[in-house]
């Protein structure tokens, strides 16, 4: 009878994979697919800098401070159900993006996409893992992730290529008919599953959204607003409290979204706070670059998608040698170098980053060692966030190090675009110039700041219950299998 199921398991297990493995390449290229199609973007619609930032920031802002409360839903009322829940309100906002006529609606939704994608995006591993027998299940784990991959690295490349090509609207297009075509694939090939006795942190979640939108809001328009105005201030120090009571909250609530006492672990501070840093670096400077290969340097969207890859696409090649090489040595040097290196990436940048600056010999260099540097701070960071917790945290843990990243992003390109905004602009070349080089020297100073954090991290992740022994493959499999719910 078990060898007359088997086919049937395996035909459910493939389904799973492509189910979940296209709405999850979605959903990642969605983060830096608009990049490079913002100047035709600003052309067509207008708006000035900050409305270019909300353009990215209101997905990556509303993924990250609703995507451990989007697992937790699907945990209370069905993995599945919610899954479809997401990828519909995702599909829906796509086309609502792809038809704006003015900035601001696309800014809207491009906000509800990120809500769609903090729904579905954590229960796909969560969905495919509880499909996929464990025997088989490193494998299928390692294609969804190298579609993840490919999406990020192929981002600019096809927001690029569409753009010019076609048009801008067609990058948000691509979604609709893909969404389309999983809803009710997921409606019949999916199995349904629940987390038990699984309740919502509704307080913990309108903290910290309400205090990050107060943070990113003053950074992103502090330099239009005047940063003594009212509303800058009032913003400033609202977010502020917000946050702070946030983590009163995580501190003293019975079973809160994020304990603060995960914090207490060198391992886990010292990953978190490094991959924030480092996404508020690097996002914040491919949000500036990838405009800058166009409106300075003169390529057009898919050539400026082309030169990015091999920064966005190092990640392909050097990942699995990485991930061998953090097996033998530990986590700690991998990352600690690969954070070093994006440093050192950025820093290549600020120093040559002018109107005549040539790709081939000023640009490249600077591009092939922030991708190397990317790839080595990729392939352990997922293990070494889980090998810092216990088993039964590990689902947090994981939530948590990836919503700190989206925060990250989110910060990068208000931090970094105020200080364009306050030395440069777009009035011409030398201006943008101007104003991305200490823009950018901010980046290479937060991924320095980064690696110096990650020294925190001890040699070998030990876990507060004692040794954590499982290879990256499986702490990652596990963690979202088991994800732990988020509860009151």
């Amino acid at each position: 009878m078990n060898q007359n199921q088997q086919p049937g398991r395996r035909t459910g297990a493939v389904w799973t994979l492509v189910i979940t493995g296209v709405a999850g390449f979605m959903a990642a290229l969605d983060n830096l697919v608009v990049t490079t199609a913002l100047p035709s973007i600003r052309e067509d619609l207008g708006g000035a800098l900050e409305d270019l930032e909300w353009t990215v920031s209101a997905y990556t802002l509303t993924f990250a401070v609703l995507l451990m409360f989007g697992a937790a839903l699907g945990d209370r009322f069905g993995r599945r159900r919610l899954f479809i829940v997401g990828l519909a309100v995702f599909t829906g906002a796509s086309a609502a993006a792809a038809l704006a006529t003015g900035i601001d609606a696309l800014i809207a939704a491009r906000a509800v996409q990120g809500v769609g994608a903090a729904i579905m995006m954590p229960l796909t591993l969560t969905l495919l893992t509880a499909a996929v027998p464990a025997a088989r299940r490193g494998a299928m784990l390692g294609i969804f992730s190298a579609l993840t991959g490919v999406a990020v690295a192929a981002g600019p490349l096809i927001g690029g290529s569409l753009t010019e090509h076609v048009s801008w609207q067609w990058i948000f297009w691509l979604n609709v008919p893909i969404g389309l075509l999983l809803l009710p694939l997921a409606r019949l090939r999916l199995h349904e599953s629940y987390a038990p006795n699984a309740r919502l942190d509704v307080p913990g979640t309108l903290l910290v959204s309400g205090g990050l939108f107060g943070i990113v809001y003053a950074l992103v328009n502090g330099n239009g607003d005047g940063w003594t105005s009212t509303r800058i201030l009032f913003c400033l120090i609202a977010g502020t409290v917000l946050l702070v009571a946030f983590a009163w909250h995580g501190s003293v609530a019975r079973n809160p979204m994020l304990p603060m006492s995960l914090f207490r672990s060198r391992a886990f501070f010292g990953i978190n706070i490094a991959s924030l840093l480092m996404f508020l670096g690097m996002f914040g400077s491919i949000f500036l670059l990838s405009q800058f290969l166009q409106g300075v340097v003169g390529y057009s969207p898919t050539e400026a998608g082309l030169r990015m890859l091999p920064w966005t696409g190092m990640s392909l090649l050097v990942a699995p040698v990485a991930g061998i090489l953090s097996d033998r040595i530990g986590g700690r040097p991998v990352v600690t170098t690969g954070l070093a290196l994006q440093a050192i990436g950025l820093a290549l940048f600020a120093l040559v980053l002018e109107p005549g600056v040539s790709y081939a010999t000023e640009l490249l260099p600077a591009l092939a060692i922030t991708g190397v540097g990317m790839a080595l701070y990729f392939a352990p960071a997922a293990s070494v966030v889980m090998s810092s917790v216990r088993s039964s945290e590990q689902g947090i843990a994981s939530g948590a190090n990836n919503a700190l990243r989206e925060v990250g992003g989110a910060l990068g390109i208000a931090v970094l675009g105020a200080v364009f905004a306050a030395q440069g602009g777009y009035e011409s070349p030398q201006a943008f110039s101007d104003g991305t080089v200490p823009a950018v020297w901010i980046g290479a100073g937060a991924l320095a700041l980064a690696a110096l954090v990650a020294l925190l991290i001890p040699k070998r992740g030990t876990a507060p219950g004692g040794p954590v022994t499982e290879p990256a493959s499986a702490v990652h499999a596990g963690a979202d299998a088991d994800r732990a719910p988020v509860a009151v």
